[in-house]
């Protein structure tokens, strides 16, 4: 199952990520974190979740404010509290929630919180919140999930790749050729070193280029790059651009 996490401390959410992972009748993954209600609501509004373990007490507007505009989404998760605070269970399960878990969590607790969530959804007939197709991404010890609905483009340098989304670039130790047969429903070939988001094409122009001369480019939604478009390729970007 895909869970998102909503705690405004990210040590708790850290926890909980550490907890889900030692969780297997059923397993569940992180499908998102928020550090509140308005971040929350913009995660789920672009990918839906089965559950939600949700704070209590955030900036803003609080978890309870969260749970009650859960409840108007077409396909509401399920809710599962994880709070500090005892004395709000009564407010909690008023807006059906699942479960009310108090810190700090104990994995059982958790388990058996998800069991539920899991009851819920074959209940009402849903299958499992499909979770985001991403990359994994391992940068100086980290590692990061990026979703593929983020990346922009992929570029071809040297021995890596470029991986450009609106807010950052990463570079993923991976071939060309592997990502436009394994994306290529996402990601259109515009040059023998790139690759470009389809939902993100906008505009086809001319561009000169310092070591090409005179070309073609396109230029994407979300960055101020523009990526070149060899000869070769320009009628498929134009198709795609149509569409």
């Amino acid at each position: 199952m895909n869970v998102l996490l909503v705690d405004d401390e990210a040590l708790a959410r850290a926890r909980l990520r550490t907890l889900l992972a030692e969780c297997d009748a059923p397993a569940a993954v992180p499908a998102g974190e928020a550090a509140n209600a308005a971040q929350a609501m913009e995660l789920l509004l672009r990918q839906p979740v089965d559950a939600v373990l949700l704070d209590i007490h955030m900036p803003g507007a609080d978890g309870l404010a969260l749970a009650q505009a859960l409840r108007g989404m077409p396909r509401p998760p399920a809710v599962v509290f994880v709070t500090a605070h005892a004395e709000h269970a009564v407010a909690a399960f008023e807006l059906e929630a699942l479960d009310y878990l108090t810190k700090p969590v104990r994995r059982e607790r958790l388990q058996a919180a998800l069991q539920k969530v899991q009851r819920a959804v074959l209940a009402r007939g849903d299958a499992p919140a499909a979770a985001p197709e991403a990359l994994l991404i391992h940068d100086r010890g980290r590692t990061e999930r990026v979703p593929i609905d983020e990346v922009l483009y992929f570029k071809a340098e040297l021995k890596y790749v470029t991986v450009r989304t609106s807010a950052r670039s990463y570079i993923l130790d991976a071939s060309l050729s592997e990502l436009e047969e394994r994306h290529a429903a996402h990601f259109l070939r515009v040059h023998r070193n790139a690759l470009v988001a389809r939902r993100a094409l906008r505009a086809l122009e001319r561009h000169d280029d310092p070591e090409e001369g005179e070309g073609w480019a396109v230029r994407l939604t979300g960055v101020d790059d523009i990526v070149a478009v060899s000869r070769r390729q320009l009628g498929a970007v134009r198709e795609a651009l149509a569409m």
